[in-house]
């Protein structure tokens, strides 16, 4: 991986002061592991609040030390992805939704992504003409492998959703989808295929810039054969990712991730 990540993770004082934890975390891949209860998500849920209140500029003392590579980063680009499916209750905010086919939380989520597809595209048209117009005698090579990336990941897609019949329509800049023969959009997909869509287009759109993807318990809504490929699948979207997940599930630390475990008993220093 080039550029910032994070590479250490401190919290003081979880479980009412009882816990102190220090987590020493890889460029690549990190997996936090554990039963329920024992605190994988709070640790992460304290990590990103501390990131956000940098990004914002309301730093608190709330007990989290982050150490960032290189030493002198003071954050990180970073994006977090939630498993569940929750309705959206508020009736306020629904109201001033144009799009009434938003229902869930992963509806919003794609929502939001459909709009940095659009900005993925026009971006990747401005490189491709830029390319084109210099006089580097690589330019034609250099706009294939761009367009490539974005073929990548619509073949990446259409081979995940193969088994239920559906492909993206690539004739329409908007994200839809064929569904045998019937046009349909992304809010229409399975739980499990929103899930999908999100993590692997929330990787694309960074254009391969480094930046800390956090996911929590990403295998939920994610049928096996898709948990055992997940993280083959984001680190090549972006080989300068920095993955940081919690997981219950053995499929998605197989295929060479298993050193990439850390149970959380193993970065918890209790205090007497």
């Amino acid at each position: 991986m080039n550029g910032q990540y994070i590479e250490r993770i401190e919290i003081e004082s979880l479980w009412n002061g009882h816990k102190h934890i220090q987590w020493d975390l890889k460029p690549g891949v990190n997996i936090l592991s554990g039963v329920n209860g024992v605190g994988k998500s709070t640790i992460l849920n304290r990590c990103i609040m501390h990131l956000l209140d940098i990004d914002r500029d309301t730093r608190k003392n709330d007990g989290v030390h982050i150490k960032f590579f290189p030493n002198d980063a003071k954050s990180v680009d970073f994006e977090v992805i939630r498993s569940f499916d929750r309705p959206i209750l508020s009736s306020e905010f629904m109201n001033k939704l144009t799009d009434t086919q938003m229902q869930t939380e992963l509806d919003l989520h794609i929502y939001h992504l459909g709009r940095k597809w659009l900005d993925y595209q026009v971006n990747l048209s401005n490189r491709m003409v830029e390319l084109f117009a210099s006089k580097d005698p690589d330019a034609a090579a250099k706009v294939q492998e761009l367009a490539n990336e974005k073929t990548h990941f619509q073949d990446i897609v259409d081979d995940l959703f193969l088994e239920t019949g559906k492909t993206i329509k690539r004739d329409q800049n908007e994200l839809y989808f064929d569904s045998y023969g019937e046009t349909i959009s992304a809010y229409k997909l399975s739980s499990g295929e929103k899930q999908m869509l999100i993590i692997l287009l929330t990787v694309l759109v960074q254009n391969k810039k480094p930046f800390v993807l956090f996911m929590d318990e990403p295998e939920v809504s994610l049928h096996v054969e898709w948990q055992e490929r997940l993280l083959e699948l984001v680190t090549d979207l972006n080989p300068n990712v920095q993955v940081i997940l919690t997981t219950h599930s053995p499929a998605v630390i197989m295929h060479g991730w298993s050193d990439r475990v850390t149970d959380v008993d193993d970065i918890v220093v209790r205090k007497k």
